[in-house]
């Protein structure tokens, strides 16, 4: 596959923000891009900055207390931060930086968040992941950190936001088959050198 070059990221670095429901796959398909690139490839992946503990399972993010995150966030540490289902998500403000340099940034969002994104971001390219709702529960049920009822709303929620969330550079992959076949989806969106300015 062709890439960017650092020519071309410079003038036209995007930050790809991954958006879905928890448990559509986004940690197992960011885990397979970051895999799957060239090794020249002009691009950087965020990790997230969460108040949840290290060993909890899922990606592989940055833990911090709820004290550690508000001092980091009334330190303008973070470049967006968002609050869900009572655990406070951070992006540091590194990818500032990264952008300035012409590289992508890969992002691991928030649907709810996207909106505020986009204001800042005028390169941004959201990227949802879909899934069968079935398929959600099951994957939800099988993590085992949520009750049934927890679950249920989850699943309900994400029925509802995947038919409202909308922009125009907007992506939708479907990930309810093997992994390598919605990760060749990301990863070739990450990789087109023809996406064209639409935001």
């Amino acid at each position: 596959m062709e890439y960017k070059s650092i020519e071309q990221a410079t003038i036209m670095a995007k930050l790809f923000y991954v958006i879905g429901a928890s448990g559509a796959g986004k940690d197992s398909l960011i885990h397979y891009i970051r895999g799957s690139l060239p090794e020249d490839a002009p691009v950087m992946f965020a990790h997230r900055y969460i108040t949840r503990p290290a060993d909890a399972g899922g990606e592989n993010h940055v833990a911090l207390s709820a004290q550690e995150f508000a001092q980091r966030q009334q330190q303008g540490c973070f470049s967006m931060d968002w609050h869900s289902h009572e655990t406070h998500y951070g992006i540091g403000s590194e990818i500032d930086e990264w952008l300035s340099k012409g590289l992508d940034v890969v992002v691991n969002g928030s649907r709810e968040y996207l909106q505020e994104a986009t204001k800042k971001y005028k390169n941004i390219v959201p990227i949802l992941i879909c899934v069968d709702p079935d398929l959600l529960a099951d994957r939800l049920f099988a993590r085992g950190r949520e009750t049934f009822s927890q679950v249920s709303q989850r699943v309900a929620h994400a029925i509802k936001l995947e038919d409202t969330v909308y922009h125009p550079c907007l992506q939708k992959i479907e990930n309810n088959g093997v992994l390598e076949e919605a990760g060749d989806q990301l990863l070739q969106i990450i990789l087109d050198t023809e996406q064209e300015q639409c935001a």
